[in-house]
Formats: C-alpha cells, sequence, structure tokens
C-alpha cells in the first residue's frame, strides 16, 4: 500500500516525461511554423521548362542568381508620377522587394504581380513602413500612365496604410532597363510575331544596401519563405524573436529558392528547449516538496 509521499513522487515522475513529450512537440511545431504559411490557391511554383527542346527565342531567356552582387544604384528612372528618380531613391535604409516586369503584358506579369500581392497581404510586414517594392518594366514602351493604373489597381489590392509610400512603378529607357536586368541575371526576349516579351517569372528580395540577398521563381510565392527572405536581407532591421528561430531552423536554398529545415539546428534547438524544460521542471518539483515536508514538520511541532 502506497502512502501520501508515494503517490506524489509517482505522479511526479509521470509528470517529468508528459514535459519532455510536450517539449519536444513544440519544437516539431517550429520547425513546421510559419506565421504566414499559407499558399494563395493557383499554379504550383515554377521550376522552369526543360533545357532541352526549347523555342530558339527561349534558349537564352531565364534568371542567373546574381547573389550577394550589387545593383548598380545610379540609374535613372521615372516613377509613376512622372518624376525623374533613380533607383537608389528606394534603399537605403528598408529592404527591396523587386519584381522586373512590363505593364503591358497580357499574362505572366500580371500573374507575379498577382502573387506577390496575395503573398503580401498576408505576412504582417507593411511595404512603406519596413520594406519597399518597386516594380520596374523591362519594356521601353511603356508610359508613366500605364504605371500609375497599374500602381493604383495593385494599392486597391493592397490596401494598407501607407503602401503608396512604399510600392512603386517605374519605367525608363532600355539602356537603364539593360543596367538593372544584367546586374540582376534576368534575361527576356523580345518575340517579333506577336510582339510580347519571352521571360521568366520571379522577384528579387535585396538589402538597404542594393546588394541581391534572395531570389523567388514562379507566379506564386510562399508567405512564410518571403516574409524570412525581408527580414534576413533587413540584415536585422526588422522582424521578431520568433523570425529568429525561423531563420536558425530554415535556410534558404538557392537551388529551389525556398527556405528549407536544417534538421541538425532543429535537433540543437530541441535539446537546448527540453534542458530548460526540465530544468524548470526540477525546480518546480524541488519547490513542492520543500513546502510539503516544511508543512508536515509544522503539523507534528
Amino acid at each position: 500500500m502506497h502512502n501520501r509521499n508515494d503517490v506524489y513522487f509517482i505522479t511526479n515522475r509521470k509528470v517529468a516525461p508528459s514535459l519532455v513529450a510536450l517539449a519536444l512537440l513544440f519544437l516539431c511545431r517550429v520547425a513546421a511554423f510559419g506565421q504566414e504559411s499559407g499558399l494563395p490557391s493557383g499554379t504550383p511554383l515554377q521550376k522552369g521548362p526543360p533545357q532541352d527542346g526549347k523555342p530558339k527565342i527561349l534558349r537564352d531567356v531565364g534568371i542567373d542568381q546574381r547573389l550577394n552582387e550589387q545593383l548598380p544604384l545610379d540609374v535613372p528612372f521615372t516613377d509613376e508620377t512622372g518624376r525623374a528618380v533613380k533607383i537608389g531613391d528606394y534603399f537605403g535604409s528598408k529592404p527591396v522587394v523587386l519584381a522586373l516586369v512590363y505593364y503591358s503584358c497580357p499574362l505572366l506579369c500580371n500573374q507575379v504581380l498577382n502573387g506577390l500581392t496575395s503573398s503580401l497581404d498576408i505576412i504582417r510586414l507593411d511595404a512603406g513602413k519596413e520594406f519597399n517594392v518597386v516594380a520596374l518594366s523591362f519594356d521601353a514602351r511603356d508610359t508613366t500612365e500605364l504605371a500609375m493604373s497599374k500602381k493604383r489597381e495593385y494599392l486597391k489590392r493592397y490596401d494598407r496604410a501607407g503602401a503608396e509610400q512604399g510600392w512603386h512603378f517605374l519605367t525608363g529607357d532600355q539602356q537603364s532597363i539593360d543596367r538593372v536586368t544584367e546586374a540582376v541575371g534576368f534575361k527576356y526576349a523580345f518575340d517579333e510575331d506577336t510582339k510580347q516579351f519571352a521571360h521568366a517569372s520571379g522577384i528579387m528580395v535585396l538589402t538597404p544596401g542594393g546588394k541581391l540577398a534572395r531570389y523567388f521563381y514562379g507566379v506564386e510565392y510562399y508567405p512564410k519563405d518571403l516574409r524570412l527572405g525581408i527580414v534576413e536581407a533587413s540584415e536585422n532591421k526588422i522582424g521578431t524573436p520568433v523570425d529568429r528561430i525561423m531563420l536558425y531552423c530554415f535556410h534558404y536554398d538557392p537551388m529551389t529558392g525556398k527556405y528549407g529545415v536544417v534538421v541538425m539546428n532543429v535537433m540543437r534547438l530541441a535539446g537546448v528547449v527540453t534542458i530548460i524544460m526540465l530544468l524548470a521542471l526540477f525546480i518546480v518539483l524541488r519547490r513542492r516538496d520543500s513546502s510539503r515536508t516544511g508543512a508536515r514538520i509544522g503539523g507534528t511541532a
């Protein structure tokens, strides 16, 4: 027959494994966690067509990563209001999401901007406050009026305070366009038959200083990945403690343009959290044991 103290210690021995299990469950949740893990419905992320059998016009079309290379910030453009600007005007204190599109594009460019807007609408970071968005037309024929029309359209979708100060639609001459597209590795071609451009789809994230930090491919972008890319490119100027944990457990893979789990780091973090929870359990049990022992001594006095 167990006395009261026996029951107490048996209960404590049962509590410890439960807390360890909770600790492991917590770490599994951290590994899978994305504050904005939803993916807008639609076309799966683009991985690119096979290299063999491409039409001639597509052979030189694509995106070559230029990670950690510097964007020339002195390149002149015109913003949606008709004001002369330099692309460097949008850098300095915030990371920048860059989308290379053309405003008269009948399909793919709209999908890029739609996918970007959908992801930005999910993440809890605000354009204009924590980062800037620059849509840059690589069609020298695009006009300021068309750029303004696009800005109005997407600001209606991305309805956040201050967004008009953080989302910009630029046009420029061919020389300026070439300097930027070559710097970021964006290759496109003009199809004389259709009078349209053949081009790849994707967006880039740059540091406040203008260095290329991340590439995301396709027309839809995982909100978790986009948020982590912006936070990482900010050089610790924005983000939360949860973002720091996520960036410890998830690393960017340039081959896929996604963030993947670093198993060893997750295991290390799991070990640390488990030790902390076990120490907390030990302290709680010791305090309870001391208080009960004191109560028994007081009762027999």
